[in-house]
C-alpha cells in the first residue's frame, strides 16, 4: 500500500487488521482458505517423504513384503502429529492464511520460506528417534528445500480452483454513506483490487442527505437513502456496503438492512461500532459483520462442482440427441436451430440463454401482438394455444428436450442445475414489488420447484412462493430430490406450454 493508502487504513480501525478481501464470493473465500490449510500439509508431508527417498536411495528395502515390515510405532505418529501442528503454526503466524492473495509472487515466496524454515525445525527430532538413522540432516536441508516449490504450486492450484469456483468478475458494490468512514472504505477496495483478483467494483454511494458530498475517492452518486429499494431493483449489486456513522444513523442502518433483506442482497457494516479512547480493539475476523440473504457456505463448493460434472457428462452422453433434434428443427422449419435470449440470473445480471428453437423464427416480434391474449396472471407470459408454435415445437417443449442447450449455460456458470427459472427482460421489466427481487438471489436452474409441480399450470404467485421456499430452505438434498422428481414430472409433461 501506498501512503494514502494506509492513512486510509488508519481512519478505519475495524480496517487495521482486515486481511479478507471482498472480491471472491465469500463461499469461495472459506473453500480457498481451507484448502490452503489442506494443500500445504500436503505438500509438506510430500515433499518430507520425497526428502526421504533421495538421501536414502541407496538403503530403500526391496519388494513390498519389505515395506510394509517397517515398523509405524505410536511414537512416531505423535511426532507426525506434532510436526502438522508446528508446520500449521508457522505458516498462520506468518499471515499467510489471512488472506488468500497475498500481495505480490515475491512476498508469498519470503513468507513461505520463512514459514517453511520455522516449520522444519521441529523435524530435527526425528533424528533422535531414527532407529536406522535414515533421517539425517541433510533430509532436513533437502526438506525445507523441496517444500518451497511444492507449497508454491499447491497454492497456485487451490487459487486457480477457488477462481474456477468464484468466477474473475468483480462484486459489484454499492457503498451507503459520503463521509471520511466511506471515502476510507473505497479507498482501501480500490487498493486491495488487482489484475490478479478483481476484488470489487464500487458501482456508486448513496446518503442521507439529498446533495451528494464532494470528495475524490467516492463512486459515483446515485441519490438519497430513500432511493435505495429503485437502485437495488434497477442496478446489479452484489453487496451493500454500510459506512454510515453508527451513533447518528442507527435507525437509517436498520433501514437499509431490512431492505436490503427485503429484496435479496447481501449487506455488511464495519465492525468498529465503537472506538475505545485508551485501549486497542482486536479483530479476529474479517472487518465487516455481514447479513446473508441466502445460505453461504462450502455446500456451494460441492453444487458448483456437481453442476459443472453432471452438465458436462450430460452433454456428452446427450450428444447423439442434441444433434438428432438440431437436424430435425433444420428439416422441418426455416429459422436457426437454437434460440438466445437475454435473461435475468443471480443478483439480475443478464445472460444469453440457449434452447432448441421451438417457435417461428420472428416469435419474438409477433408477440407484442399477442399480449391482448395472455392467459397468465402477472407479469409473464402464456397461451395455451400459442400460435407462434411449431409443429415438433410443442412435442420438444413438453418433454423439455427444447431445454437441454442450457447445460451449456451450466458449465459456464451463468446458471444451476436446480434453481429458479430465469426470467427474460419484458417479465422482470413488470415486476411492481420489490420484494420479488429476492428470488434472484441465487442462481437460476435448468428445474426447480415451480417445474416439479405443475409449471405453466401454477399462478405465478405461487411459482415466485415456490422460488423463495427453495432459496430459504437450500441444501443439497432438497437439490437431489428435485432432480429426482424432475424425471418423472417431465416424463409426464404435467403443466408443459
Amino acid at each position: 500500500m501506498t501512503t494514502a493508502e494506509w492513512e486510509a487504513v488508519r481512519a478505519l480501525p475495524s480496517l487495521r487488521r482486515w486481511s479478507w478481501p471482498i472480491g471472491p464470493a465469500r463461499s469461495a473465500s472459506a473453500f480457498v482458505y481451507r484448502a490452503l490449510k489442506v494443500g500445504d500439509q500436503v505438500a509438506a508431508v510430500a515433499a518430507l517423504c520425497a526428502a526421504l527417498i533421495v538421501v536414502n536411495i541407496g538403503d530403500l528395502p526391496r519388494g513390498v513384503g519389505e515395506f510394509l515390515a517397517l515398523r509405524i510405532t505410536v511414537e512416531k505418529v505423535l511426532l507426525l502429529v506434532m510436526f502438522a501442528v508446528c508446520w500449521n503454526r508457522a505458516f498462520t503466524w506468518l499471515g499467510l492464511y489471512r488472506r488468500w492473495r497475498v500481495a505480490t509472487p515475491r512476498e508469498e515466496l519470503t513468507r513461505v520460506g520463512a514459514a517453511s524454515l520455522l516449520g522444519a525445525c521441529p523435524t530435527l527430532l526425528f533424528r533422535l528417534f531414527s532407529a536406522t538413522g535414515a533421517f539425517r540432516l541433510e533430509t532436513v536441508s533437502l526438506f525445507w528445500a523441496l517444500s518451497i516449490p511444492a507449497i508454491l504450486v499447491s497454492r497456485q492450484i487451490v487459487r486457480a480452483l477457488g477462481t474456477w469456483v468464484s468466477g474473475r468478475r468483480p462484486r459489484e458494490v454499492l457503498i451507503i454513506g459520503s463521509g471520511p468512514r466511506a471515502q476510507a472504505l473505497c479507498r482501501v477496495l480500490r487498493s486491495l483490487n488487482g489484475a490478479d483478483d478483481p476484488g470489487a467494483s464500487l458501482i456508486g454511494c448513496m446518503d442521507v442527505e439529498d446533495t451528494p458530498a464532494t470528495a475524490p475517492h467516492l463512486p459515483r452518486w446515485l441519490g438519497p437513502l430513500r432511493d435505495l429499494e429503485s437502485v437495488l431493483i434497477h442496478e446489479v449489486v452484489d453487496e451493500v456496503l454500510i459506512a454510515l456513522p453508527i451513533r447518528s444513523c442507527y435507525e437509517r442502518i436498520q433501514e437499509v438492512i431490512h431492505t436490503c433483506e427485503r429484496l435479496g442482497v447481501q449487506s455488511a457494516y464495519l465492525a468498529d461500532i465503537f472506538e475505545p479512547s485508551l485501549g486497542q480493539v482486536g479483530y479476529e475476523e474479517p472487518a465487516f459483520r455481514t447479513v446473508k440473504v441466502v445460505q453461504d457456505d462450502f455446500r456451494l463448493i460441492i453444487k458448483r462442482i456437481i453442476d459443472v460434472v453432471g452438465a458436462a457428462l450430460s452433454l456428452v452422453v446427450l450428444s447423439p440427441v442434441l444433434l438428432l433434434i438440431a437436424a430435425i428443427i433444420k428439416l422441418t422449419s426455416p429459422g436457426p436451430v437454437l434460440f438466445a435470449q437475454q435473461r435475468y440470473g443471480l443478483n439480475k445480471r443478464l445472460f444469453r440463454m440457449y434452447k432448441f428453437r421451438t417457435m417461428v423464427s420472428d416469435a419474438e416480434a409477433r408477440q407484442p401482438a399477442l399480449e391482448g391474449q395472455n392467459e397468465a396472471q402477472g407479469p409473464v407470459f402464456k397461451i395455451a394455444g400459442d400460435p407462434r408454435i411449431t409443429g415438433v415445437g410443442r412435442f420438444f417443449r413438453r418433454s423439455s428436450l427444447d431445454e437441454l442447450p442450457q447445460l451449456w449455460n451450466v458449465l459456464k456458470g451463468e446458471m444451476s442445475l436446480v434453481g429458479p427459472r430465469p426470467l427474460p427482460v419484458r417479465d422482470v421489466g413488470r415486476f411492481s414489488e420489490g420484494w420479488l427481487m429476492r428470488r434472484f438471489s441465487m442462481p437460476p436452474g435448468l428445474t426447480c420447484l415451480w417445474q416439479v409441480n405443475g409449471r405453466s399450470s401454477v399462478s405465478f404467485e405461487r411459482w415466485v412462493q415456490l422460488d423463495l421456499q427453495y432459496i430459504d430452505r437450500w441444501s443439497l438434498q432438497l437439490d437431489a430430490l428435485i432432480l429426482l422428481k424432475t424425471i418423472p414430472a417431465v416424463l409426464h409433461g404435467r403443466g408443459a406450454q
